[in-house]
C-alpha cells in the first residue's frame, strides 16, 4: 500500500463528532502543495483515511462531491468504473484495478479531531 506524506502539521480534516460509526466522508486538504479530495473512514475507534482517487482511471471515487456507492456488503465502489474496494485497508477486491489499493492519507486522531499526520 502507497502512503502519502504530508508536510502540514496542523491542518484538521474532521472533528469525531462528524464521523459516525461506519461513516464514510469526503473532505479537502493540502497535500504536498496540492488541493487534494480526501476520504475518512471511521469503524469504531480506527479512522482511516485515502486519497479520493481510483488506482484505476485517477478519477475520484464518488459520483458528487461527498457522494458514494457501496455494494451489499458495505464495500466502497467507485462511480466511473465500478471497481469496489474494502475499507480495512483500501484495496480493490473487484473491477479494473483489482488487487491495486487507494493510497493511505497518514492521520493523528487527538483532541477529538483527525488531522494529517506531521
Amino acid at each position: 500500500m502507497q502512503t502519502v506524506t504530508v508536510a502540514n502539521p496542523v491542518l484538521l480534516l474532521a472533528h469525531l463528532d462528524q464521523l459516525a460509526d461506519g461513516a464514510v466522508v469526503e473532505t479537502d486538504a493540502t497535500i504536498d502543495g496540492d488541493s487534494e479530495s480526501v476520504i475518512l473512514h471511521r469503524a469504531g475507534e480506527t479512522i482511516r483515511a485515502w486519497l479520493n482517487v481510483c488506482p484505476h482511471a485517477g478519477r475520484r471515487l464518488d459520483w458528487a462531491p461527498g457522494k458514494f456507492l457501496f455494494d451489499k456488503q458495505g464495500h466502497l465502489v467507485c462511480a466511473v468504473h465500478g471497481a469496489t474496494f474494502e475499507l480495512r485497508a483500501g484495496e480493490c477486491i473487484a473491477g479494473p484495478c483489482r488487487g491495486a489499493s487507494l493510497r493511505a492519507i497518514e492521520i493523528d486522531v487527538r483532541d477529538g479531531a483527525v488531522y494529517l499526520r506531521t
